[in-house]
């Protein structure tokens, strides 16, 4: 992660992009990829600014693991991150896509008024992307799941002047694996698997 979150910041570096505002979720680990990046524009010569902190930009909250029955553990996986998923959408037996929306847009639409800046760095997560990124391109309270968020990927969503329009310059841009040919499974795959393994194992155990 801290590799990737290097090569991210070095991306940004070597095209001379700069952020005049950074902002990140409330978990740790988004103002660590934060710190990378901002390290890396320093480095080279580039301005930076402090990153500030978002609560309701937090990752989709899953629910207990244990309590998922076994026949809808796949659905509770990957079923938030397939086509046009529907609002009443459980992530993990969490937290619905419904609700995540309730929190992220209206942060976005918050961003967009305000004029004083002009290049922003959101440092989020997979699911608020996916939430992000569904709501600029299309304009409409949606979520598609299908759009693929590697770890410390890139997008780029150009807004324009007036913060009406919102053109998708660039998604999914990942430094290290550019051509994405290192898996064909999502995070939430791999993540499936571990967790099979790991149940599959305990009950071995038993």
């Amino acid at each position: 992660g801290e590799i990737q979150a290097q090569q991210a910041g070095t991306a940004f570096a070597q095209a001379g992009i700069y952020f005049d505002r950074v902002i990140c979720s409330n978990l740790i680990r988004t103002h660590q990829t934060a710190s990378y990046v901002l390290q890396a524009l320093a480095t080279a010569g580039l301005p930076t600014t402090v990153p500030q902190h978002c609560n309701n930009l937090a990752e989709l909250k899953g629910g207990k693991l244990g309590e998922i029955p076994s026949a809808q553990v796949r659905e509770a996986f990957l079923g938030a991150f397939d086509g046009v998923v529907e609002e009443s959408m459980q992530f993990l037996g969490g937290e619905t896509i419904g609700q995540l929306l309730d929190r992220v847009l209206p942060e976005i639409d918050a961003l967009r008024a305000d004029p004083d800046w002009d290049v922003c760095l959101l440092v989020l997560h997979g699911g608020v992307n996916r939430a992000v990124l569904s709501y600029l391109l299309t304009g409409q309270r949606l979520f598609l799941g299908g759009l693929a968020q590697s770890t410390a990927c890139i997008n780029a969503i150009d807004v324009g002047q007036d913060r009406e329009d919102a053109v998708l310059r660039l998604m999914n841009y990942a430094p290290r694996d550019l051509l994405h040919t290192s898996t064909r499974k999502t995070t939430m795959e791999h993540l499936l698997d571990q967790f099979l393994r790991l149940k599959s194992l305990m009950s071995s155990k038993l």
